[in-house]
């Protein structure tokens, strides 16, 4: 597979529109080499036509794709050292699963010259993915995932530095594609290649990803881990599309003290004075303890949580609390005590 240093991609000031729609808008960003990227954003957002840039199936109107340093926005898609696996799998019904991952080496250019055998190839490609035993079979002998692994296989055996993947689970039922998840991230660890993957389903992202770009509407908005997406948004954009938020308008009073709602609540220190929008996550708020009052508007049992709607003040908000001992006897119009972690209050700007 690729070496230690292969892989890097770097997007400089990139800009793609159609007529008089901007489809991709000034997008920057360096992605790792070895580094499961993935673009995250609502459909028509910019994250596909981004990503078919980078293959060389678009070309932008603007701006720069490298490669390990090396500049390649003008070059034809298989000059480039990568490879792509889209939702569709585009696989050969009247060949085998040995002969359509052996299509792939139709396609060797100068990144991908190997001194082995095809056949061996073929072999080593179809273990990656754990179908080592099925290269007789034919596509229509196949699962849904299994065909997509065949897709993979066929992808990786010209060893590409770089692994495009647009939305390549869309098409699976929910419990195959979270088990898939784990096994993409799984291989992508063990042969060590860069993947840029393109989804719009947050959860998926989050399972798979070292960083992730929450792109909207053309921009790049955000560029982070996980985690730091999910607590530390920059917009409200960026909060709303990733997870569950709370999201109220209110006013930092003193340092580390905000209003909303009517009540006083702990914010971070550093949050400038004046109005914003506060992020609360519904898991940050605690049922039963501190001293604001709200009454239960609705419970909804999630398994294992419940989903609880609370009118504070003129405001609704939504806790979630784990659906055990703690929570038996939470009903519809309860009055109850309410209250949020000292780190649960995000101060984000009104406006971008």
């Amino acid at each position: 597979m690729a070496t230690e240093l292969d892989g890097a991609v770097t997007l400089k000031n990139l800009h793609k529109s159609y007529g008089d729609r901007v489809v991709v808008n000034d997008v920057s960003l360096e992605v790792q080499a070895g580094e499961f990227f993935s673009m995250l954003g609502p459909s028509g957002c910019g994250k596909t036509t981004t990503l078919r840039m980078i293959g060389g199936f678009e070309q932008p109107d603007s701006g720069n794709i490298f490669i390990d340093s090396r500049d390649v926005t003008n070059d034809e898609s298989e000059a480039r050292p990568l490879n792509t696996v889209f939702q569709n799998y585009s696989l050969f019904p009247h060949l085998n699963v040995q002969d359509n991952v052996k299509f792939g080496l139709r396609f060797e250019n100068e990144f991908t010259k190997s001194k082995k055998s095809d056949d061996q190839r073929v072999g080593e490609a179809l273990e990656l993915v754990q179908l080592g035993s099925f290269g007789e079979r034919r596509v229509h002998q196949l699962s849904g995932g299994e065909q997509q692994r065949v897709a993979l296989a066929r992808a990786l055996i010209l060893e590409p530095s770089v692994l495009l993947l647009d939305e390549p689970l869309g098409a699976l039922d929910a419990q195959l594609r979270a088990r898939l998840q784990i096994e993409l991230a799984t291989l992508q660890r063990q042969i060590g290649i860069t993947f840029i993957y393109v989804t719009h389903d947050q959860h998926e992202a989050f399972t798979m990803s070292d960083r992730i770009g929450v792109m909207r509407e053309g921009r790049l908005m955000q560029v982070g881990g996980p985690r730091e997406l999910y607590e530390q948004p920059n917009s409200v954009e960026v909060a709303r599309f990733v997870g569950a938020a709370n999201l109220i308008q209110g006013r930092v009073i003193s340092r580390g003290v905000v209003e909303l709602a009517g009540e006083k609540f702990v914010a971070p220190e550093s949050a400038p004075l004046g109005d914003g929008m506060m992020m609360i996550r519904p898991e940050r708020i605690r049922i039963g303890s501190g001293n604001h009052r709200a009454v239960i508007e609705r419970v909804t049992f999630a398994g294992s949580v419940l989903r609880i709607s609370l009118k504070l003040g003129a405001v609704t908000i939504n806790a979630e609390v784990p659906n055990d001992e703690t929570s038996v006897g939470l009903r519809n119009g309860q009055e109850i005590n309410i209250d949020v972690l000292p780190d649960a209050v995000r101060v984000l700007p009104l406006t971008n």
